[in-house]
């Protein structure tokens, strides 16, 4: 987590949730509001020539599906950790947005505590939610349900660092094994999960409640 100031933009069409969000986070010393948008034009620019550590995302914006932006977001600055901050709790909407890559999924009923120590998180490179979000997830849709890979302890510790944001090599460092013994349990993984990538596997993991 860096040490200087935190870089927020909030994105709500509604001005009030925006006003209520500053409100509540103008007493956090490291957070600093960068921006606040009311609809998604502009923001990839923002994004683009500014360091932004967080974008606060709503879903419903007048121009764009949050989701979809959340995708272009990600496409301009890797860095930057996008949180879900929205009315929706529909499982399958929280979900397509991590999938899109949003670092995490919040409701707008979510306390203040939780909201910084969510944000807080994802700036750690977790995938972050709110307690009532991690209940929904929690209960996956019959056509959702498929048998729960077994996973050795090595590939269920490699599983929950590479949630956490960490290469193979730091995950190699932190393990004391090589780069090659981590990429062939990464392999493995997604054999097991049958994912396509580490971004699927971490959502299908996180569907099947083995990680947080």
């Amino acid at each position: 987590m860096p040490s200087e100031k935190i870089n927020i933009i909030i994105v709500d069409d509604h001005p009030i949730v925006l006003e209520g969000l500053k409100t509540m986070l103008k007493n956090e010393p490291l957070f600093h509001i960068s921006e606040s948008f009311t609809s998604g034009e502009g923001i990839l620019d923002f994004v683009k020539l500014n360091n932004i550590d967080i974008v606060l995302l709503d879903i419903t914006l007048p121009d764009i599906s949050g989701i979809e932006l959340c995708k272009e977001i990600k496409k301009v600055s890797q860095n930057t950790s996008v949180i879900m901050f929205s009315n929706r709790s529909e499982r399958s909407v929280i979900m397509q947005s991590i999938q899109n890559g949003a670092s995490g999924y919040l409701l707008k009923n979510t306390s203040v505590k939780e909201l910084i120590d969510c944000i807080k998180g994802a700036l750690s490179g977790n995938i972050v939610f709110c307690n009532e979000t991690k209940q929904m997830i929690s209960k996956p849709s019959k056509n959702e349900l498929i048998s729960i890979p077994r996973l050795t302890k090595r590939e269920k510790q490699i599983l929950k660092l590479l949630a956490g944001g960490k290469t193979s090599v730091i995950i190699a460092e932190e393990l004391c094994l090589s780069s090659l013994t981590v990429d062939t349990h990464r392999k493995n993984l997604l054999q097991k999960f049958q994912a396509k990538n580490s971004t699927e596997l971490i959502t299908l993991a996180i569907q099947q409640n083995l990680i947080w």
